[in-house]
């Protein structure tokens, strides 16, 4: 139990004192004193300082206090005068219950030097309690034959004062069959005993009633009284009889409730209902009752409250067997109660310090004391600290332990210390009780702020917003307070020519770097910049580290085409024979991208065709080559968009449009293609060259077909004067050629054509066939290409 402080005015301090055993001497000494129960709070005990052969100066220079392993605070030490003082009523039952005398221990503990002093109270009886009965009535069963001289057991008062004070004497009423006899015991407790001092009479007299009284040995005297209630029965001779009149168990404190103890049997010659033996308890205290209880018809005595070893260790109970006709018995019941390792040891911590300066060293810690309430090897302890700790565990006075520093500490290297207490018993199992204290290192100004990395690479997209968070630098100082905050700065850039103090800024309390300014990929690619940290010591310290930025490119170029030129000018005309071979390289989109990497990846699509399917552009060179065999039914010009797009995201495009000319080899390179002109130049026709295969048998028949021509193409020659084409200069580069199974003619017909530039307008002169053949059965077929060729150029012949 711990010890209230003595003055009451005085705020309680954790006391911190340096204890250097080389210099200093814990010595004990005793002293006596005695106090009668219930003395009034602030009695006088003793005058300590006089006792101790101390000043009373002493008593506050040196912090003198007492000290208990009680939870309560019995005493009060006046450190002004030395006096002891009683800091509460005490009640010698409640302190030590039966046993005599009542000592309370203290110790009174000096420091500087340490010093323990022990102290013993004698709490002295008063007459505070009058002698009582468990129970207000008492039933004894007699038979009218008992003989004079008889006893028959009573139940014993119970008196909680002891020596002088205590039960000293019975007493009973007055009458003519009975007084009270008090036999001695071995355990000096007083029971008392009804004599029959006259025969009594069923038929005269067939109940008594009496009063028992219990007188203690106070001044004044103190009583109580119960009813014994004397119930004549008839005859029974033979009363019952125990094999034994002692019985001795031993039952461990940790017993179940409700378990079985023990069985008390007792026999009676007696046959029906003198033959019949109940069972109780006689001369049973309260905590008797109160812990066990025994069957009436069978004997069996069970446990009824638990067992505590550390409050009770034995229990001697006496058990009355009493047959039908009131004839009883009795014998002693032993309990031994076991003691098992159920209490755990217990630290009480008198004083802690939780912070010691880094270059401090030998400084008291703690100081406390531990305290175990099983016995023998349950109650020993061993008490240890951790081995890896720069502290030392010392044993004082009695069960009083220091804890002491052993050198000085590095906050840097350690800030805190977590010191676990560990008390462990002997018993088995062994039961260990953890006691954790902290203690805190105080931090001196010896570390320079450190970065996380002595190079930053930070990455910003372009085109950012102004005051964009790019990133974060970070330094750490290992010391603590004030002495750990740091300071960021950015330092002079060592390219002069660098305007830092535009592109970035830096939050001093935090670290993190903004960009001022949107940057351009294309102007600046990259930069570096240094960093400082300081912290907020005395003197500062401080540290610095390298900060490169790369700017990250965006998709912000649309692809450009340099071939063909896109410029409004006179469209780029791309000539293809129509002998070409699948896959025949018509031309080449060229285009390029501001940007870099996948940005900049170009990939190509025809996007529109005059006819689907007969080019194709490649994806990843920009080649547009044709997809199939070209045939004399497809149309002399088309025109390509091809779509040139990026691969950023989002995905940037751009078109180019392509012309491209189809011609029989190269005798017809320069055919104009139409200016870029209104919708309605699509309706006007082209020259087309005209080539009628008859297959006749007769001549007469092939006159009127070249006839029919010769008119179609007048009349059709004045209608295409409305429309105007571009014709390029120049002449042509090669006669007229005929290719053979893919024209429209067969080689048995030729025809000059001259197409007349200058004026606007397309004239065509057909001449006559050179070297005509005629074959019937190709007049069908020809009929049918003239119809599709004359078609594709827009001619319409009837």
């Amino acid at each position: 139990m711990k010890i209230r402080g003595a003055l009451t005015l005085q705020k309680r301090q954790v006391l911190i004192f340096f204890v250097l055993l080389g210099l200093s001497q814990a010595g004990t000494e005793s002293a006596h004193y005695s106090v009668a129960e219930e003395t009034e709070i602030g009695s006088f005990v003793a005058n300590l300082a006089r006792d101790l052969g101390l000043e009373v100066e002493e008593l506050s220079s040196r912090e003198a206090r007492v000290m208990s392993d009680y939870n309560k605070k019995y005493l009060h030490l006046d450190l002004l005068t030395g006096d002891l003082l009683l800091n509460e009523k005490l009640d010698r039952e409640e302190l030590c219950g039966s046993t005599e005398p009542c000592v309370l221990h203290f110790q009174v503990v000096l420091e500087n030097p340490l010093q323990f002093f022990q102290v013993e109270l004698h709490v002295k009886d008063i007459n505070d309690h009058s002698p009582t009965f468990l129970d207000n009535e008492i039933l004894i069963k007699i038979s009218e034959g008992t003989t004079v001289g008889t006893t028959f057991l009573l139940e014993s008062a119970r008196d909680l004062d002891v020596g002088s004070n205590s039960l000293q004497n019975y007493t009973i009423s007055p009458n003519s069959h009975f007084y009270i006899k008090i036999p001695d015991s071995g355990d000096r407790k007083i029971y008392p005993e009804l004599v029959l001092d006259r025969a009594l009479d069923y038929e005269e007299e067939a109940e008594l009633r009496l009063t028992l009284t219990a007188l203690d040995g106070g001044s004044p005297p103190r009583s109580g009284t119960t009813l014994v209630l004397i119930k004549v029965l008839d005859i029974n001779d033979n009363a019952p009889e125990f094999p034994q009149s002692l019985y001795e168990v031993q039952v461990p404190e940790d017993r179940p409730l409700g378990s079985w103890i023990v069985t008390i049997s007792a026999k009676d010659l007696d046959t029906g209902n003198y033959g019949k033996i109940s069972y109780t308890f006689s001369h049973a205290s309260e905590d008797i009752r109160k812990t066990f209880e025994i069957n009436p018809m069978s004997g069996e005595v069970n446990l009824r409250s638990p067992l505590d070893f550390e409050a009770i260790q034995s229990y001697t109970i006496n058990i009355q067997a009493t047959d039908g006709g009131g004839l009883s018995e009795k014998c002693t019941l032993l309990v031994k109660v076991t003691d098992i390792n159920d209490n755990p040891p217990k630290v009480t911590m008198s004083s802690i310090t939780k912070r010691i300066p880094e270059n401090a060293s030998e400084t008291l810690v703690a100081l406390f004391s531990v305290l175990d309430q099983d016995s023998e090897d349950n109650g020993r302890m061993i008490c240890s600290i951790q081995d890896n700790l720069p502290f030392i565990l010392k044993p004082t006075f009695k069960n009083f332990f220091t804890i002491v520093s052993e050198k000085a500490l590095d906050r840097e290297s350690q800030a805190e210390y977590n010191i676990t207490i560990t008390v462990t018993d002997l018993g088995t199992p062994r039961l260990k009780t953890e006691y954790n204290i902290t203690v805190l290192v105080s931090d001196v100004n010896d570390n320079a702020p450190a970065f996380t990395q002595t190079s930053y690479i930070l990455f910003v997209r372009e085109n950012n917003s102004p005051a964009l968070h790019i990133g974060t630098v970070s330094a750490t100082d290992r010391d603590s307070g004030t002495n750990a905050q740091v300071t960021y700065s950015l330092l002079p850039p060592q390219d002069t020519h660098l305007p830092l103090a535009s592109l970035v800024s830096i939050n001093p309390d935090n670290g993190h770097l903004f960009a001022l300014r949107s940057l351009d990929y294309e102007a600046l690619q990259a930069f570096e910049f240094r960093v400082g940290a300081t912290d907020r010591g005395s003197p500062a310290l401080s540290s610095e580290a390298l900060v490169r930025v790369l700017v990250l490119d965006a998709n912000d170029n649309s692809p450009f085409v340099l071939y063909p030129l896109q410029n409004g000018s006179a469209p780029c005309t791309e000539l293809v024979p129509r002998v070409a071979e699948p896959g025949y390289l018509v031309t080449k989109v060229v285009a390029v991208d501001g940007d870099s990497g996948q940005n900049a990846w170009l990939s190509f699509q025809l996007l529109k065709a005059t006819e689907p399917g007969l080019f194709g552009v490649w994806a990843h060179n920009g080649e547009v080559r044709t997809a199939r065999l070209l045939s004399e039914r497809d149309a002399a010009k088309h025109r390509l968009l091809v779509l040139v797009k990026d691969n950023g995201e989002p995905p940037r495009s751009a078109t180019a449009t392509l012309h491209v000319l189809l011609v029989d080899g190269f005798s017809q390179p320069y055919l104009p293609l139409p200016e870029a002109a209104p919708a309605q130049a699509q309706a006007d026709s082209l020259t087309v060259y005209l080539v009628v295969a008859l297959a006749s048998v007769s001549s007469l028949f092939l006159f009127s077909v070249l006839l029919f021509v010769a008119v179609r193409l007048c009349r059709r020659s004045r209608a295409a004067s409305v429309g105007r084409c571009s014709v390029p200069e120049g002449p042509f580069p090669e006669p007229l050629m005929d290719v053979s199974g893919t024209g429209t003619l067969s080689q048995s017909y030729q025809y000059e054509v001259c197409l007349m530039g200058g004026s606007g307008t397309n004239e065509f002169k057909f001449l006559k066939p050179i070297i005509p053949s005629f074959q019937v059965h190709d007049a069908g077929k020809n009929m049918g290409e003239i119809k599709n060729y004359r078609n594709s150029f827009g001619f319409n012949i009837q």
